[in-house]
């Protein structure tokens, strides 16, 4: 029991030694890079901070982030084919759900990152790939 204690303040203290501003900085550009394009240009953002950075929890903001990414990627390909072969009628329905998915969920994550920097979000619905 008391070489539990001893971890978590270890993790504690390991957490405060990273500069929170930077940790902010870092992990609301990995989840805010989806904003830029949906081309491969927005996902090289959150890979070179994931291979630059050696903060755990900007790691972790910037797996989330490629994750997401390959997500987004493979729903639009998706509902690409789904709106081709119903000759448009079901993207009446699927793309204002596709947009929801493909902006709500970044904007939450850095509204998190921003307000929690020792917390990495955790997407929702998503496959994790990395």
């Amino acid at each position: 029991m008391k070489l539990g204690v001893f971890f978590m303040e270890y993790n504690q203290n390991q957490s405060m030694e990273y500069d929170p501003d930077k940790r902010k900085l870092l992990s609301g550009l990995c989840h805010g890079s989806i904003f830029l394009s949906s081309l491969v240009l927005s996902v090289a953002i959150p890979i070179s901070i994931l291979l630059v950075s050696e903060d755990p929890v900007v790691k972790e903001s910037a797996k989330e982030a490629i994750n997401f990414h390959l997500n987004v990627w493979i729903y639009e390909v998706i509902v690409g084919v789904l709106v081709f072969l119903t000759l448009g009628l079901l993207g009446l329905i699927l793309i204002p759900i596709f947009y929801l998915f493909h902006w709500v969920p970044p904007i939450l994550a850095i509204i998190q990152s921003l307000s929690n920097p020792n917390q990495s979000y955790r997407y929702p619905f998503i496959f994790r790939i990395v």
